[in-house]
C-alpha cells in the first residue's frame, strides 16, 4: 500500500529538485551503535543477533517518514510499510538476496526471516520471487569493524531505496559496539534524518531487557 507526496506544496521541493540534477544523489554515513543489550538478550533467549538488530532496525525506519519515500518515474511514493531485502549467506559463501516482510510482532518477523532462509539456502537464485521498492537493502559484513563503507552505485538517478551494512563487533570498555552503515538518495533524505535514525536506533537498543 503507498500514496503519493504533493511535490509542489513540499518544504523540501527545492532540495529535491536540485539533487535530482546531479549524477550521483547518495550519500552515507557510518556510526558505531552499543548493542550490548541486544546482543546478551539475544543469546540468552537463543535467537539469532542478526533478525534482533535488523527487526529494531526496521522499527526504526518505519517510524522516520523521509525513509518511506521512493522516487517513482516523476513521483514520490510513500509506503505504508517497509520490509527488508537482506542479503543472506549460503554455506558455499555465495549468497541470495531476500525479502523479509516486517512486523511489529517480532516472532512474526522471524518467522518471515526463516522462510527465506530457507529458500535462499535450497536454492541457486539471486533474487527473491517477490520484491517491492517499499524495503531497504541491508547486509551483515560481521568479519570486518569497518569506520568507511561504500555501496555499489548502478547510475540510476531513480534508485532511492536506502542501503544498510552491519559490521563486526567490537569491545570497548566493557560494551559491544558495532558499526553501521546507511547510504540514502539526498533528494528524499537529509542528515536531518540520518542523525535521526541513528539517534532511535540507539535509544531502542537501549529499551532492550
Amino acid at each position: 500500500m503507498k500514496t503519493y507526496l504533493d511535490i509542489e506544496n513540499w518544504n523540501r521541493k527545492l532540495l529535491y529538485e536540485h539533487f535530482r540534477t546531479l549524477q550521483d544523489p547518495t550519500f552515507g554515513l557510518v556510526s558505531d551503535l552499543d548493542v550490548t543489550r541486544l546482543y546478551e538478550s539475544a543469546k540468552s533467549r537463543k535467537e539469532s543477533f542478526f533478525v534482533r538488530y535488523l527487526h529494531t532496525c526496521l522499527k526504526v525506519i518505519n517510524s522516520i517518514e523521509n525513509f518511506k519515500y521512493r522516487i517513482e518515474d516523476k513521483k514520490i511514493a510513500i509506503y505504508n510499510s517497509i520490509h527488508a531485502s537482506a542479503t543472506i549467506a549460503r554455506e558455499d559463501h555465495t549468497f541470495g538476496f531476500s525479502y523479509i516482510e516486517f512486523s511489529e510482532d517480532f516472532q512474526k518477523f522471524y518467522d518471515n526471516f526463516k522462510k527465506e532462509k530457507e529458500r535462499i539456502s535450497n536454492s541457486k537464485e539471486l533474487f527473491p520471487p517477490k520484491y517491492s521498492l517499499g524495503c531497504i537493502h541491508c547486509s551483515a559484513i560481521p568479519w570486518v569493524s569497518f569506520t568507511g563503507h561504500k555501496e555499489p552505485v548502478s547510475g540510476n538517478q531513480n534508485d532511492s531505496v536506502p542501503q544498510l551494512a552491519f559490521g563486526k563487533i567490537k569491545e570497548e570498555t566493557n560494551r559491544k559496539k558495532m558499526p553501521v552503515a546507511i547510504n540514502v538518495n539526498h533528494a528524499l533524505v537529509d542528515g536531518y534524518h540520518v542523525g535521526q535514525f541513528f539517534e532511535k536506533f540507539q535509544l531502542e537498543l537501549d529499551k532492550i531487557k
